[in-house]
């Protein structure tokens, strides 16, 4: 079974986006295709980028940066979970993503974006444009939650509402067509 990432992006005290990627990864188990596994970025902890090498040459130095890359690396696909930051992503992807180079290749991925009006979709255009240059592939579909904080529960529960579950089952369907697409491209990179 294909390996799903979804990955909560916000490292921040007081976030949200544990909630919102809780959600979302309840949608994805129920979906059923995926193998779902959930990556915390503030739990990795990647400290600013300090490997003495470029990425391109995969000599990794620092441990954080080795289980970072096997993390990447044992994905097929991602969803990214994402806030907005002063109209952009915020630089806990831009670090993430920098970090690794030949591991996100030819992986789809998508996004759940929170925010007030925009929903956050601001921040995902900037991050598709990153995710292209890494040679992964961004679909259109994506599930944007504006206003977010409205739809948590009296309990604390984040719960977005029937549109968005359909957003969700959508943006699934066509990460799974994409990365069975993709996979052949995977396995070169993967042969021994």
């Amino acid at each position: 079974m294909l390996e799903l990432q979804i990955v909560t992006v916000s490292t921040r005290e007081g976030r949200v986006g544990p909630k919102v990627a809780a959600w979302f990864t309840e949608r994805a188990r129920a979906h059923a295709k995926f193998d779902v596994r959930p990556v915390d970025l503030a739990e990795v902890a990647l400290p600013i980028m300090d490997e003495p090498n470029h990425p391109r040459l995969k000599k990794y130095t620092k441990e954080h940066t080795k289980r970072w890359s096997a993390i990447v690396d044992a994905a097929d696909a991602f969803v990214f979970v994402t806030p907005e930051y002063n109209f952009f992503a915020p630089p806990s992807l831009t670090n993430a993503f920098d970090y690794v180079l030949h591991e996100w290749a030819y992986k789809p991925c998508a996004f759940v974006s929170y925010g007030g009006v925009s929903g956050g979709t601001r921040a995902v255009q900037m991050e598709k444009l990153h995710a292209t240059s890494l040679k992964m592939m961004p679909i259109p579909e994506t599930v944007a939650l504006p206003f977010f904080t409205k739809m948590i529960n009296e309990q604390g529960v984040f719960d977005p509402g029937e549109v968005q579950d359909k957003a969700a089952a959508a943006l699934l369907d066509e990460l799974h067509r994409w990365s069975d697409a993709l996979a052949p491209l995977r396995s070169t990179l993967r042969a021994p």
